[in-house]
Formats: C-alpha cells, structure tokens, sequence
C-alpha cells in the first residue's frame, strides 16, 4: 500500500511540476516525443518546429533545447553540407526555410558544414525564377505565381543570410517580394491579402482580370504577417525600403485586429467569409496572428496597444485548441492539415476546397507556430521593468577585427548581436527582455554620445596583442564618463585578468569611483573542471537575488575604498564592486562573464546559474537608474 502511495504521490509531484512549466515548455516536450531526430526531413513543416525550440533555447539557456535541433539538423546535413532530400533544381521556396534553422548552428558552432548548407539555400534564390517584376515564384512547377507561404519560407532566410554575411543590396531585393504581393494581392476591402497571385492570370484558379486566387486564407496571411515581422529584426533601418515594410505591417495588423474573433479572440480558416457556413477558427493561423502581433509591439514596430490584441487571441488559443492528456502531455487541436492551389488533385482555392481540407491535432507547423507565440507572450512578462531603456555597450576600447569565413574582416568579441562563445547574444535577449534596448557605441564616449544611454558597459578593453590598433582610456572619456555617471548613469565594467587584459588605463576609471582591479587571475580551470571556477553566492546578496552558483574563470580580484565597496566576497578576495556615484552607480567584476560561453548553457552543468546570474544583474542595473 505504501509503494502504491508513494508512486502516486511521485507522479502527482511531476505532473504538477509539468504544469508549473510555461506553455511553450510543455508544448515542445510534445514535439520532442512526437518527432526524435530518427524522424528527421528537410521540409519547412519541422522546421517551423525546431524555430520554436531555438526560441526556447534562447529564453532559457537550457541545451536540451539547442542539442535537440542540433542533432534533428544533424540527421540531415552531411559533413560535406550535402543536405539529405534536398533538390535545388525543384526550386521550392518551402526547402529554403530550414536554411535559417542551419545559419543558426553556423552562427553558434562555427562549423563549416552549416555554412555549406545554407549556402545551397542562397544559390537557390539566386536562381530562383521569377516573375516579370522581380517576384520569386512559390515553386518551379508554378510558373509565375506569388504565394503568400512563400514570403516566409524564403525572406527571414534570405534577410539572415544577408545580415550575417555583409549584402547589404539584397535587402532591396528582400523589401521587393512583400512590397509586390502588398500591391497586386491585397483586398482594398478587407486589408487581409488573398493566399495566391499568378503575375500572367492564365492558372485556372487566378481571376482573368486581377490573377489573384478566390479567397483570403487565415494561415497564409500568418505566414506573411510572421515573415515581415522576423525580417524586421535584420533590415537595416537607414535603407528607405525599412519604412515601407513598417507601413505595410502596420496596415496589416489592423486589418487582423478588425479580422479577430470578438467572442472568442481567434481568426478564422477563411478570414474574408467568418460567417460562411463550415466556417472555422484555425489553429496555425490564430498562432501566427499572436505571434506577429506581439513580437511586433514588443520590438516596436507595432504600436503598444496590439500586446491587448495578441493576448486576448493567445487566451483564446489556450481555451480552444489546448488540451492535456491523461499522462500530461500537451496536444494542440485544430490545425488544418494543409492548404494549397492547383496541382494534382487540383485544388481551385474555392470555399469548399478550403473548409474540406482535413483539420488535424498536433500538426508540425501548428505546435511550431504555438511555440513561437508562447515565446513570444512569455517575453511580455517583465516588459514593463525597463521600459524606455538603452544599454550601450562599448565597441570602442574593445574593438577587436577578424575574417569570417567569407574572407570579409569583421567587428567580434562581446557584440550583442554575435552567437558564438564570445558573444552577448544571450545577455542582450535578458536586456530585451526587461523592455531595454540594446545598442552599440563605436565612437570614443563623449557627453553627447552617451546622453542616449541609462547604463553603459565597458567590457574586456583591448590590448595591443589583441588589436594594433588599441584605444586606450584617457583623461577626456574618464571626465565624459563620469560626468555622466554623477548625472545619474549606470556604468558596469566586464574586465579580465592580468596578461589578457588593459589594467593602467582603465583603473585610472575606476579609481574615480574607489575600486582598482588587482593585476592577478585566480579561479583558474584546468580542462573540463569546471568546479574550479565555482563561486557560491550567499543569501541575502543585494544583486544576486536567485542565483546561487556561479562559474567565473580567470578573473581579477579588486581592492576597494570608499564609496565603493563589496558585493561578492569569495574567500576573502573581492570579487564584485559597487559605488554609488552621484545619482549613478558603478558595477565592476574582473571577468568578461556574461558572455555566451558562460551564459548560453551548451557548456557548464545546470548546477551553475550563470544565465539565472545574468537575469538578477540586468534588474540590478535597471534598479540603479534614477526614477
């Protein structure tokens, strides 16, 4: 009887904590059982899926997430970046989406196959057909049709490949495919667009006048609405055709608001005829919906108010479609299997071949586009604490150059934007997600350039081994930056330990504020011992408010004086420093630390809470800024 209490009390404890997890947690927990890397096949329906576990990854620094699409990726791209089941020359814009999924792993592991793969992808859009205009043909055997689909299995890919790799022009080309389908498939109506465009109106389901398909359908203007949003994230803002995408979301979101089920917050199969009978709310297309519409408000290339749209549909999301097996497991109902035009069996984009289409549970792409919303109503939770923002982070004193594997010498080393170890891509998602933006400083800091900035880091300034070409910190930027701290900014300098680090100039600084870095290293790591560089934090610590274990190799300890003094003691040495400093504040610690190595969770155990660390720092530092 005991053992019978006992194993229910274990499995009553699990399934609790199961529920305690957010929803885009428990969903992906699906996905992983459902689809193990033996499943794996280079479509964009998986894909979708394994975006959504990046994104987790990326909100959680939990490897699980990473390892899972890493091996899933794996299974299909061979050493030599031969892709398993691909076909360029059937030249489908669906095969082009898993590409993003390979310039991640690139971007993180810097491994050459990756690299390889995608760019199979990019030479597939080289020569790709188009349309008279310019416009990408959904696929080869559809000559001359724009589909809507295609926007997002093609663009976010093409606007990552461009942003990593320097192309700038083809950003142009990028604007060129939704300015196209904005203007030649939009409903003057309805502002919703319909699902398919044939440029020469000869296919048997495009209107001989305007060549669009019958219908507006739901998912299809997800597809567009979540590309145009993902795209937003790598287009450069200085190139004019910036403006035109905001403009064309902007129209788009406020046709999707007046679109919204008022009752129930969802959006239907077909969006153009709610009351048509067989009718149906749909899954994929709610997801997308809420997805884009929060992303975009929180990124701000929506207004604020459409956080209200997105959570009424993601609570409609959660009441219809939502269910929880016996067992705990998280099932997404709802989802229409699939929606297309022409082919064999032909499918004439008519009311009745939309609502016949079967609608199934857990599709790939429904708990996909479910993952990716989750995420992205997750991140809303602490938007508010930072609001109105900036941090700047220095790309001056640091400025170390290198060549990617295009031969092109590029800025690297602590960039918010950069994924491998040595970046801050982690760290700038914690900011994110506080609602502070982050942003660059290249030039030398001045009264003017960091009257912009709340807090301002200096990480890790170079040394001539490191950069000829080194800037040290002088008399001027010393005045400028602690004018400006006094004013009331909020410093945090990320330094090294002695002989991988600039130490004279940079505690001429930090001498201003009562702290000096000691030109020492201690906590070094030999190999794999990661305990080591172990540092417990106790209870009570005034930053450090969750974090109980930290990882910190080769580091240099500080001595302080009055104002600053000790906010992590570890074995008597000095290990983090603080002052109050006017209405500023001043962070100083001796190691870069919150970089991806540390932070991304691929390399410690989940014993050291180095990204739990870096959540407590940042609502530290947004502490710090005067009210």
């Amino acid at each position: 009887m005991k053992r019978i209490f006992f194993a229910l009390a274990f499995i009553f404890v699990a399934v609790l904590a199961n529920a305690q997890q957010p929803w885009s947690q428990r969903m992906a927990a699906t996905a992983m059982k459902l689809w193990p890397d033996s499943s794996a096949r280079w479509s964009y329906e998986p894909g979708v899926m394994l975006k959504g576990m990046e994104s987790i990854w990326e909100q959680t620094a939990d490897k699980q997430y990473f390892k899972y699409v890493q091996g899933y990726m794996d299974a299909l791209i061979a050493d030599d970046g031969t892709i398993k089941g691909y076909k360029k020359d059937d030249y489908t814009l669906d095969n082009v989406m898993c590409g993003r999924l390979a310039l991640m792993l690139f971007n993180v592991t810097e491994k050459e196959k990756y690299y390889k793969a995608a760019l199979q992808l990019r030479q597939q859009l080289k020569d790709q057909p188009r349309t008279s205009d310019g416009g990408f043909w959904h696929k080869n055997r559809y000559a001359n049709q724009m589909w809507l689909d295609g926007l997002y299995m093609a663009e976010p890919f093409y606007a990552d490949w461009a942003y990593t790799f320097h192309e700038d022009d083809d950003f142009n080309d990028i604007a060129k495919q939704f300015i196209l389908v904005d203007e030649h498939a939009r409903d003057p109506k309805t502002g919703l667009l319909y699902h398919g465009w044939d440029a020469a109106h000869k296919e048997r389901w495009a209107d001989p006048k305007t060549g669009l398909s019958p219908n507006i359908w739901g998912r299809a203007d997800g597809w567009y609405a979540m590309a145009l949003v993902d795209v937003l994230d790598k287009f450069p803002k200085n190139n004019p055709n910036h403006a035109k995408l905001l403009a064309i979301l902007n129209n788009l979101a406020a046709s999707i608001q007046k679109a919204q089920d008022p009752k129930t917050g969802l959006w239907y199969q077909l969006m153009n005829k709610p009351t048509e009978t067989g009718n149906y709310p749909e899954a994929s297309a709610s997801c997308m919906f809420v997805y884009a519409l929060a992303k975009g408000a929180r990124e701000g290339y929506l207004p604020s108010t459409y956080i209200n749209v997105a959570r009424k549909g993601y609570n409609g999301i959660l009441n219809k479609f939502i269910e929880v097996d016996a067992n705990g497991q998280v099932n997404l109902n709802g989802t229409v299997a699939v929606g297309g035009l022409g082919g064999n069996p032909y499918r004439d984009g008519s009311d009745k071949y939309y609502l016949s289409e079967k609608v199934v549970k857990n599709d790939p792409k429904g708990i996909g586009t479910f993952i990716q919303a989750s995420v992205e109503m997750e991140r809303l939770n602490n938007l508010s604490l930072g609001k109105g923002k900036t941090v700047l982070v220095d790309s001056y004193f640091n400025n170390e150059h290198r060549k990617d594997i295009t031969g092109k010498t590029i800025s690297y080393h602590y960039k918010w934007d950069e994924m491998t170890n040595n970046g801050f891509s982690f760290l700038g998602d914690v900011f994110n997600n506080y609602g502070v933006k982050t942003a660059t400083l290249y030039d030398a800091p001045t009264a003017e350039n960091l009257k912009p900035a709340n807090i301002y880091i200096i990480v890790d300034p170079d040394i001539p081994k490191e950069n000829p070409d080194t800037k040290y910190i002088e008399a001027d930027h010393i005045k400028a930056i602690s004018d400006w701290v006094k004013a009331g900014g909020v410093l945090a300098v990320l330094n090294n330990d002695t002989g991988n680090a600039e130490f004279a100039h940079l505690n001429k600084l930090l001498l201003k504020f009562g702290m000096r870095f000691n030109l020492d290293s201690r906590n070094n790591v030999k190999g794999t011992q990661y305990e080591q560089g172990a540092i417990y934090i106790p209870a009570g610590n005034e930053i450090f408010k969750t974090a109980k274990k930290i990882y910190m190799k080769d580091i240099s300890t500080l001595h302080v004086d009055a104002p600053a003094y000790s906010a992590l003691t570890d074995k008597n040495d000095v290990i983090i420093a603080v002052a109050k400093y006017g209405k500023g504040a001043v962070f100083a610690v001796g190691d870069p630390w919150f970089y991806n190595e540390y932070t991304d969770g691929r390399k410690l155990s989940p014993d050291f809470q180095n990204f739990t660390a870096a959540n407590d720092f940042v609502k530290w530092l947004i502490g710090q800024i005067p009210k």
